[in-house]
């Protein structure tokens, strides 16, 4: 990839982005937006910054590692940076340390006072939280982050059933394949519906989804198709200690109760309640085979009354209790595959 930024092409660009990257970062939310500009910068695949500009910039100018290791260097000193569009966040691993530098945020908080809109990639959002700057506006978090987002700060619900949310000056991504679709959304604000098209076709991505969308979350038994469902799978998924009634989550999703029934039966053949009761048990499944959590405390932090409601339930709807799963998982060979089902017992 060339240069971005090159001050050789003069001319003010219809796109002009700066990336601020946190340690640590992840580098496909990153990948995948950059690509974007870079393929509609220029004709083909030639990756000249001839209709939008990108550029990493940085306090120090030291390679910064994302959290699969591979390091970027950036190009742009924060005094020497110019006037941008827009200021891209790119989070990555959650950590108690701060992800970008005093300066970094300094910068960060002055560019947005100065009307410049940022965008917060992954938990990128964290930051922009963080530094002040959401305050009063609706923001996305990847499903996967949701509940660390709601412990981390209190009284905020942000959006987790959609794949990035624009509102006003403030962008935010739930990262992943989303990061692709944001950045196209922007080329097709700047540059035009052809440009974004032709970069997510080169990607091998189909067709730009709108920022509605639901995000793909947990994986389930049977994988919705119908946009209704999904984004009510996900809410189940973000509440599972306090499992919402039928009619409150139906509410919240704007349909009636037999709609959302119906949508389900038709969808993935089971009702609502069937699912939001496998996706209770697969996180108690979960809790059961990585923590050393009592079968109590599991119970509570999966929505059931006590450990013998969450034993009785598990019996009738897997055909096992939650002691003989763990015994059984305990019996496997370290190096063996991770078992989800309750195995064979040797007569």
């Amino acid at each position: 990839m060339p240069s971005p930024a090159d001050p050789t092409m003069s001319g003010r660009k219809k796109l002009s982005i700066a990336f601020l990257l946190a340690d640590d970062f992840t580098l496909s939310a990153f990948a995948n937006f950059v690509d974007v500009l870079r393929l509609a910068a220029d004709e083909a695949d030639k990756s000249r910054p001839i209709l939008c500009e990108w550029t990493v910039l940085s306090e120090t100018m030291t390679p910064v590692r994302s959290s699969c290791g591979v390091k970027v260097t950036p190009a742009t000193t924060l005094r020497s940076a110019g006037r941008y569009d827009y200021l891209v966040v790119v989070g990555g691993v959650m950590s108690d340390r701060s992800a970008l530098s005093v300066a970094e945020r300094d910068y960060l908080r002055a560019q947005a006072s100065a009307g410049v809109p940022v965008v917060g990639l992954c938990t990128g959002v964290f930051i922009l939280h963080e530094t002040g700057l959401l305050d009063g506006y609706r923001c996305c978090v990847s499903w996967f982050h949701h509940q660390d987002f709601v412990d981390r700060f209190d009284a905020v619900q942000p959006v987790a059933d959609q794949i990035f949310v624009v509102d006003r000056d403030r962008l935010t991504c739930s990262g992943g394949h989303g990061a692709a679709h944001l950045a196209a959304f922007l080329v097709a604000r700047h540059v035009g519906q052809s440009a974004a098209i032709k970069s997510l076709n080169i990607m091998m991505i189909d067709h730009a989804l709108r920022g509605d969308v639901a995000q793909p979350g947990q994986p389930v038994a049977r994988r919705p198709t119908d946009d209704l469902v999904k984004r009510a799978v996900l809410r189940m998924q973000q509440n599972v200690e306090l499992p919402l009634p039928a009619a409150s989550l139906a509410r919240q999703l704007n349909v009636g109760r037999r709609t959302l029934e119906r949508r389900f039966l038709g969808d993935v053949g089971q009702t609502p309640s069937k699912v939001y009761l496998d996706i209770r048990l697969d996180r108690a499944l979960l809790k059961l085979r990585s923590t050393r959590d009592t079968v109590a405390d599991v119970a509570l932090a999966t929505g059931f009354c006590d450990g013998t409601h969450l034993a009785r339930t598990m019996k009738a709807e897997r055909g096992f209790s939650p002691a003989e799963y763990r015994s059984a998982q305990a019996a496997v060979v370290p190096d063996g595959p991770a078992t989800g089902v309750l195995l064979n017992q040797p007569d």
